[in-house]
């Protein structure tokens, strides 16, 4: 009963995929393809997890005494508490409330401040779906209310569980507030991903992966290409390619405009933050491509921009940039550029374009992040466990380890069996 009521509620996602679409398109800004886009994946991850209801499995130990037998069981860990961002507002709730639900516990999903509207359609298609009263809940919080009513929620021992992405700053607040109820806790974070491209790479591949890894929702993703590493002896080569891919196929704009693929930041100080690492990359020597400023459209449009000539000193080399900027790095060999990206205190995803067959051995083994895509840059679905590394977070979303993190094992040992 569990998995069909969640089944339906995947493909009233996609009944409803126009309407849902332009809600996060207007609440959000993405291009509205690559919001029809998001509420495909969503209902995907929804249906995978209908079926992975089905297949929650306990054990049945070897016994330690002729008599008794061992079990262990799996159970819900109870009341869910979900809060998600503003880059996927579709999606995230999917990922995070299908699996919850599939294990069978009940889910509290606070969205983000930026776009209550998608998480309340989603509710509204739950309740037509089936889902009980009680079980599929939204509350909403303005952006001055919110540090306080979510330390009320999570103070709650009724809550037994949170699944969080957002910045790692936040995380660790959120944390040391399940600290001292003991919740589970699974947390998506912030990324600062390497694209590495070796001199034995595809160029153009190349170029495509890191259009599509850094540049989509105009670079508002936790797990885009935030430093690119090109070879010295293809660098120059890539670095023309790439330029001229991205004046032919990024068009900045509304996101119900036709052709448009680069919507608006999500506000004045995401804007700013993209601006401050322009302006210090270049202050320290670093050659603005093109773009490098805000658009002329005005608002909270910015160019795709591309820098060479970056360093390990520059601000945009450790933190995440969460805009349409492509700074791009120079290296010489394999163990510098795997030390330089492995320099940071987060790692949730990487890539590198190599038709090296054993490069691609030792360089996929030797990053430290959650996610390696190898010769492409899209790797989110719902078949993989998406998470991270170091203080990228904690736990795994998507695929059958999904599950687990919403449930409990529950050890039963049986005596007197003659």
């Amino acid at each position: 009963n569990r998995s069909g009521i969640i089944s339906r509620w995947g493909e009233l996602l996609l009944k409803n995929r126009d309407d849902l679409a332009a809600i996060v398109t207007t609440e959000q800004g993405k291009p509205l393809m690559d919001a029809k886009g998001e509420i495909t994946i969503a209902a995907n991850y929804i249906q995978w997890f209908a079926e992975e209801a089905k297949r929650i499995h306990g054990e049945v130990l070897p016994n330690h005494v002729g008599n008794h037998r061992l079990l262990v069981l799996k159970q819900p860990v109870g009341v869910a508490a979900l809060i998600t961002p503003w880059n996927f507002p579709v999606n995230m709730v999917a990922r995070k409330a299908g699996a919850a639900l599939a294990a069978g516990c009940t889910t509290i999903i606070k969205p983000s401040e930026y776009t209550p509207f998608s998480a309340l359609a989603l509710a509204n298609l739950a309740e037509e779906a089936g889902f009980p009263p009680g079980v599929f809940n939204v509350i909403t919080f303005g952006e001055r209310s919110t540090p306080r009513n979510v330390e009320l929620l999570l103070g709650n021992p009724l809550v037994r569980k949170l699944s969080f992405t957002g910045s790692t700053a936040i995380g660790k607040l959120l944390m040391e507030q399940c600290a001292r109820t003991c919740k589970r806790v699974s947390m998506e974070l912030g990324g600062n991903a390497p694209f590495i491209v070796f001199e034995s790479a595809d160029i153009d591949e190349a170029v495509k992966g890191c259009i599509d890894s850094k540049f989509r929702n105009t670079g508002q993703t936790c797990i885009c290409a935030n430093r690119i590493f090109v070879h010295d002896s293809v660098h120059d080569e890539f670095c023309a390619k790439l330029v001229s891919s991205m004046k032919k196929t990024l068009k900045t704009g509304p996101g119900f405009d036709d052709g448009v693929t680069q919507g608006p930041l999500i506000t004045e100080k995401a804007i700013a933050k993209v601006e401050r690492h322009v302006s210090d990359a270049v202050s320290r020597g670093a050659t603005v491509v093109t773009g490098g400023a805000k658009h002329p459209l005005g608002g909270q449009f910015f160019q795709p921009t591309l820098l060479t000539g970056i360093t390990v000193d520059m601000a945009l080399a450790s933190e995440e940039t969460f805009g349409p900027l492509a700074p791009v790095f120079r290296f010489k060999n394999e163990d510098e550029v795997i030390s330089i990206a492995n320099n940071s205190n987060v790692g949730l995803a990487g890539y590198f374009y190599s038709r090296d067959l054993s490069q691609i051995w030792r360089v996929a083994e030797a990053l430290e992040v959650g996610m390696v895509g190898v010769n492409s840059g899209l790797i989110t679905t719902e078949y993989a466990p998406f998470g991270g590394v170091k203080e990228s977070g904690i736990g795994r979303e998507g695929s059958h380890h999904a599950l687990n993190d919403f449930l409990e094992m529950k050890y039963v040992c049986l005596g007197g069996i003659n």
